[in-house]
Formats: C-alpha cells, structure tokens, sequence
C-alpha cells in the first residue's frame, strides 16, 4: 500500500470518520461555534446540515472527544427509515436501556427514569440523530414529545440532528413541523472548503501520519483538487487516496498536474486504469537473436500455413454462400409445389397425388444430398490446397 512507501504511520484519507484527523475549516469552526451556544443552552434541537461526504460525522466525533464525560451522557441513533414506534425503542437502545420493541409506553416511560436520573446525578443528555433525513415525520413528532420530559422546570434532554440538505428543506416546508421548528436552537449548513484551504487541509492530515516531504506537491495540483471534487473533504480524501497509489505504483516523490488528470481521467473511466505490476505481473517474452532454428522454422511452417492473400478467402466464401443461396431457392420452390398439391388435394382425392408428392420428396432429398457432396469436395480441396502451399 502506499502509505508503506511513503513511511506513513497510516493512511491519512480514509474515507471513515476519524476524529484524529479533524480539520478546522471556516465552515466546522462555525459549526463548533452553534454547537457551543446549544449545549450551553441545554434544551430544544440543534440542526446540522450539509452534503454528503461535508464532515458532519467527523464534526460530531470530534465535539464528543471534548465533552466532560461526567457531566454529559450522549446517546446516537444512525437512522433508515425509522417510524414513530421505531425511533422511541431506538432512543431507549442508545442510552443501553432494555425495552421491549412493542411496548411503546413501556419505552417511553423507561426513557424517562433515565433522563430523571441523570439530571439528579448533574448530567446533561444529549441524543444524536445521525442521518435525520431518513426520519418519517411521525418519527420526528415523537423527538418533539421526547423534548418535552421535565424535571421541574429543567428540561432532561437535548437533540443534535444531523442531516443532508433535504432535512434542512424538510424542516422549512413541513407544516406538520411547525412545533419542532420552534425548538430548534440553533442551526448551521456545512459549506465546502474554500479554495484555499485543501492544501492546508490535505497537509494537516499528512503530517499526522508523519510526512517527512515526499512526495512533494507542485502547485499547480491543488486548483485541480479544488476543481474536481468542490472542496467536499471526502471527495479530496478519495482523489489523494488515488493519488498517492499511483504515485507510489510509479515510484513517484513528486505529485505534479499531469499526474493528477490522469487520475481523475481514470477515477471517470475515460482511460483504462492500469494495474499495479509486480514480480508476479506475467511479461511478454521479446525475440532474441538466439533463438532455436527449429522454433524459426516452426514460426515459418505457421506464417505459411495462414493465407497470405485475402482475396483467396473472400472467393471461397463466397462459392459457399452461393451454393446455400442456390440451395435456399430450390428449396423454396419445392415447397410452393408442395402447398399447391396440399391445395388441389383438399378439393379432389386421388392417387396420382400421391405419387407426385412422393416425387417432389425425392427430388428434395436429392438436391440435399448433391448440396452435402458439394460442400464436402470444395472443402476438401480447399484443405488439400492449403496444405500443399504449407508445404
């Protein structure tokens, strides 16, 4: 792999989130930013939104690793779809509570022990909701009424939704949403990185895995990076994976603009990709000037035995073709003689009928059989006269 020929300690683009490589962009330090005002506020929602790939993930890991563990519990739900019924035993699940998936109020009152609790022990809760666009708005009713469990006049629990750009479009259009949009908080859209921020972004993660250097980039690549993937951080992740396999499949310790259009040429299947060679790769043998005279002579007898001219081919061919269209019309004659006889032998019986039926049999057995003769002496001769030029 080429974080072995670079001397990574690992691969610095994968495309799982890892909050390790966490890169502040304008765009995460706003969000970082409404996230802070939320927790602080410690009730309703707060609503993340942004592309695929933006880092919302990433965002969230990195918002957990500076939390107090003793003053805040965080429950997750990744979502697919889930109905109302469905959301309420999967909050119970986040928090490791065991509920019985039919038991709505069960659940519901299980959920609220917990939060009870926690607040008596001086901890907050926080509930992520990964991928919220999937949610039925039933699911996203039942959030609000989980929003509203009170201990006094402290509120128990705090929602963090995460979602692509329809749940923010959702939130906006839904009439049914009204109540929850009054809840939310606090709210921020994950732009792409600036322009000017993929080299810094792409050399962050390279030197947490401890690059020393190489390869080195010309300047010229990072328009190109910006250009093809947007500046969406898990696009470029993808592009600089590829990058730096075919940099080191080539032995590379410069990644210039060249490289980088072939790559994105391959990653379009605009040119074949190539695969990477190894000692195991087959290779061609070349034609040495020493070889065998029997192998030359062998190689000869082959060339002699392939028709050197194609014209030969071509009228052999067309004899054949011309046999079979000849073939074809006798045959298609005979039929019409034998549906005329099926004809006049509807309207009167007899048994000259059936002699000339018999006789249009014969003569079509013929005409196949003379046709198989043919067919067998021209290929015969054609076999013969091959051989005969081999030799």
């Amino acid at each position: 792999m080429y974080e072995e020929y670079y001397g990574f300690s690992e691969r610095p683009f994968q495309l799982t989130p890892d909050p390790a490589f966490y890169f502040e962009s304008v765009t995460h330090k706003k969000a970082l930013s409404y996230l802070g005002y939320g927790l602080n506020q410690g009730e309703g929602f707060i609503v993340i939104t942004g592309e695929v790939g933006a880092g919302k993930s990433i965002l969230v890991g990195h918002l957990r690793g500076r939390l107090d563990w003793n003053a805040v519990t965080v429950g997750e739900v990744v979502t697919s779809a889930l109905g109302s019924d469905e959301m309420i035993s999967m909050a119970a699940h986040s928090f490791g509570l065991e509920v019985d998936t039919g038991d709505k109020a069960g659940a519901l009152s299980a959920i609220e022990m917990f939060l009870q609790d926690e607040a008596r022990a001086g901890r907050k809760v926080l509930l992520v909701i990964d991928e919220a666009q999937n949610l039925t708005v039933g699911a996203l009713e039942e959030l609000r009424m989980l929003s509203n469990f009170h201990l006094g006049a402290q509120p128990l629990l705090q929602m963090l939704l995460l979602g692509q750009p329809e749940f923010k479009q959702l939130l906006g259009e839904w009439d049914q949403l009204e109540q929850l949009r009054q809840r939310v908080i606090a709210s921020h859209h994950l732009e792409a990185m600036q322009p000017g921020e993929i080299e810094p972004y792409v050399m962050h993660r390279l030197k947490h895995v401890g690059w020393d250097g190489s390869p080195r980039f010309d300047d010229g690549v990072w328009k190109l990076i910006q250009q093809e993937t947007g500046g969406i951080p898990r696009k470029v992740n993808r592009l600089m994976s590829q990058l730096l396999m075919k940099g080191a499949m080539e032995g590379r310790n410069v990644i210039d603009p060249p490289l980088v259009g072939r790559v994105i040429d391959e990653m379009h299947g605009r040119v074949p990709q190539e695969a990477p060679v190894n000692d195991y790769s087959p290779q061609k043998a070349e034609p040495t000037r020493d070889a065998a005279p029997q192998d030359t002579h062998q190689a000869e007898a082959r060339a002699a035995a392939q028709p050197e001219e194609p014209g030969l081919l071509d009228a052999q061919i067309a004899v054949i073709e011309e046999a079979f269209a000849q073939r074809d019309k006798i045959v298609a004659s005979l039929r019409k003689e034998v549906a005329k006889l099926a004809q006049d032998r509807a309207e009167e019986q007899g048994r000259d009928d059936d002699a000339r039926l018999a006789a249009i049999e014969n003569r079509l057995e013929d005409q196949e059989r003379t046709l198989r003769q043919v067919l067998t002496m021209m290929i015969n001769y054609f076999e013969s006269s091959a051989s005969r030029d081999a030799a």
